[in-house]
């Protein structure tokens, strides 16, 4: 028996994970998700530490995505006494912005205004009661996918009326205003184990929904010609880290990043989403000075060597 198990979706994103634990010999296998099935009465595990690699955007490429297998089958090694990074009660928070949005809210953290409705008949009326310009969106997403722009309640009516609205893959949609992002900018803090790694700043959020900063997401954005941002370091205030490092422990988030705005209308930091599927920046050593799959590798290096004396 392995290590530690990796159970992942997109063919590229995790080369450097996988190089840096070559790099340290570490004992490990690599499973995709989207060609994988399981025996719910297996008592073996694949190792004893699993880590879950699932990306929201999943269901971009592939149409029988495995999101919601993934909960169930990472629900399946904890039964089976697995100690799995990014398990089932951090899938629960991530699968779900309206869980996210209520997370927040509990921690004394402020949002955008939001309404969530699971009919298409409910999406106007929501929207009637928030200020314009407003955002429709999934419950679940992913690279901005599935969001959209309504100036106007007349718009999103007549839109609505003909094109229908986004819908989330499981049936709950979100009616949220739009928050003019101070400087046009989103902060992306990462966290790891917990605590507060990095930040940075996410420049251009005016012009796109997808922020995501990875070296694969900004290829496929230079290549299809989209809208460009720009990324930098960024230093948080202390409150900021210990709001996000609060919201990472209590969505049992291992490894992920949570995201925020200052709303240049009032100043006010707002808290929009956790993604517990992080593959950190693009270019990191010349972003922050060093590479962050290091500290990843320790913390599971950490784990292994915890599961070895569990099972002495």
């Amino acid at each position: 028996m392995a290590d530690l198990a990796i159970y992942y979706e997109h063919p590229q994103w995790f080369a450097p994970l996988f190089a840096e634990l070559d790099r340290r010999n570490i004992d490990y296998v690599a499973h995709t998700l989207q060609d994988h099935s399981f025996d719910p009465g297996e008592p073996r595990l694949p190792a004893p530490v699993v880590f879950n690699r699932l990306a929201m955007s999943a269901f971009l490429r592939q149409d029988e995505h495995a999101i919601f297998y993934t909960i169930a089958l990472m629900a399946h090694f904890e039964h089976r006494g697995a100690r799995v990074i990014n398990g089932s009660s951090s899938l629960a928070v991530d699968t779900s912005k309206a869980r996210q949005l209520s997370l927040f809210r509990s921690l004394g953290l402020e949002i955008p205004a939001t309404r969530v409705v699971h009919r298409f008949a409910d999406v106007a009326a929501a929207a009637a009661q928030l200020r314009f310009p407003v955002m429709v969106k999934g419950d679940i997403g992913g690279s901005g996918a599935g969001m959209a722009r309504y100036d106007t309640l007349e718009e999103l009516t007549a839109f609505a009326a003909e094109q229908g609205t986004p819908a989330g893959l499981n049936g709950v949609t979100l009616v949220q205003e739009y928050v003019p992002a101070e400087a046009g900018r989103v902060i992306r803090c990462e966290t790891l184990g917990g605590r507060f790694l990095y930040a940075i700043a996410l420049d251009g959020a005016g012009s796109t929904f997808d922020l995501c900063p990875a070296d694969v997401c900004m290829v496929d954005r230079q290549e299809s010609g989209g809208p460009s941002i720009t990324i930098s370091a960024f230093e948080p205030p202390p409150e900021i880290v210990r709001a996000v490092e609060a919201a990472a422990r209590a969505a049992h988030l291992d490894v992920g990043g949570i995201e925020y705005m200052v709303d240049e209308r009032d100043g006010t930091p707002r808290f929009y989403d956790l993604n517990a599927l992080s593959n950190f920046v693009a270019n990191p050593q010349a972003v922050l000075g060093y590479d962050p799959h290091e500290k990843l590798v320790d913390l599971l290096e950490r784990e292994i060597g915890l599961a070895r004396k569990l099972a002495a």
